[in-house]
């Protein structure tokens, strides 16, 4: 041990010498700086003063389910170097509909590789194979093309330039055009756990909704007063006039939270998301009224499936769907979108009227889907 200190004293009282750093060869990695020997005879090192820029235009992007959409991407130096450059692009995500704080010590949510690319080649992964390519329009074009948006694409993309050791990134996030709903069980009100809360809102064509858009439901006017599970595994309801029952009148409007709750043993309703959709919700004129069964076999003889509740909902939001007229629908609840309010038609706002779960054997009209 003495003796390799003296020799690392010895090569140490060497490099103080005048001149004695030019006795070694000169080192550059070639991209980011040079040593010392490159610097101004102070021991201060010169970067060589290239730099490389990764952003975005937009950092938030909403799209249709269904349709494709660009998550904007682009990279670039400063100064611009003489000879290209061997990049490596990466796109990773981060799903919206993740648990933030497992109530188990389980893995928390991390990015998800959806592709990367090198030169001409690329490679996709998971639920993306297939669906993504970069856009590439102009150099420095790493813009990421998703086609066939499906329901739980949502979420933040990053998009990480790498060379060499030197690595940037960007986020931008992906939102879905939709409605929320609430949305409880055949048995009553608070029957869900929050797995069961998540096949709930599957089965009806639509996702847990994330904090972020029930909150923008909120601001659109939904007041509930029933609380529902999110995406994140938090209970929350959307309050829009204060009342007793509902959090107090002391209370300001807002979102009333429970906080993270235990997914298997506490049971509330859902909240549920639907983004828009491929085929098109109608009324099924019938000479008749129809019990549940006649229902479902008369959207079949129509060449359709009865309508799922998310896909009354997307129709009623996003197309514009508007009739006056109880139907069933395929959970086996009845109901109705009014657009535009008028007299005998309930409340004097727009919404998606509901009769709950009546007898199957009672008779009434149906939406179909095609």
């Amino acid at each position: 041990m003495l003796s390799l200190l003296r020799h690392l004293l010895a090569v140490f009282l060497y490099l103080l010498l005048p001149g004695a750093h030019g006795r070694f060869p000169n080192y550059n990695n070639g991209f980011h700086y040079h040593d010392i020997s490159n610097g101004n005879g102070n021991g201060e090192i010169f970067f060589n003063g290239v730099r490389l820029h990764v952003e975005s235009p937009q950092l938030a992007v909403s799209a249709s389910r269904g349709s494709s959409v660009i998550l904007p991407c682009h990279f670039h130096y400063e100064p611009e170097p003489n000879t290209p450059r061997r990049t490596r692009v990466k796109w990773s995500w981060i799903p919206a509909n993740t648990i933030s704080e497992p109530v188990f010590p389980v893995a928390t949510a991390r990015e998800t590789e959806v592709m990367v690319a090198m030169g001409k080649r690329q490679r996709s992964y998971g639920s993306f194979k297939g669906r993504v390519r970069l856009r590439r329009s102009v150099p420095g074009d790493m813009s990421l093309v998703i086609n066939e948006l499906q329901l739980n694409d949502t979420g933040r993309y990053r998009c990480e330039v790498i060379d060499g050791l030197e690595d940037e990134s960007v986020t931008v996030d992906l939102e879905l055009r939709g409605v929320v709903f609430p949305y409880f069980s055949q048995k009553g009100r608070y029957h869900f756990n929050f797995f069961g809360a998540q096949q709930a809102c599957q089965d009806q064509d639509a996702t847990l909704a994330t904090f972020e858009q029930l909150f923008t439901a909120w601001e659109e006017g939904l007041d509930w007063c029933n609380a529902g599970w999110l995406a994140d595994g938090t209970v929350q309801y959307p309050i829009i006039v204060p009342r007793d029952g509902c959090g107090g009148n002391n209370l300001a409007p807002g979102l009333r939270s429970y906080g993270q709750r235990h997914r298997l043993l506490h049971r509330y309703d859902a909240f549920c998301f639907s983004a828009s959709i491929k085929g098109t919700v109608y009324f099924l004129k019938h000479p008749t009224k129809l019990n549940f069964t006649e229902a479902v076999e008369a959207c079949v003889r129509d060449g359709s499936q009865i309508a799922r509740v998310g896909q009354l909902y997307a129709a009623w939001r996003l197309m514009g769907l508007d009739r006056c007229d109880a139907g069933w629908l395929a959970d086996g609840s009845v109901r109705y979108p009014i657009t535009v309010p008028r007299a005998n038609c309930g409340p004097p706002d727009p919404g998606v009227r509901g009769f709950g779960f009546p007898p199957a054997h009672l008779k009434f009209s149906v939406y179909c889907y095609r």
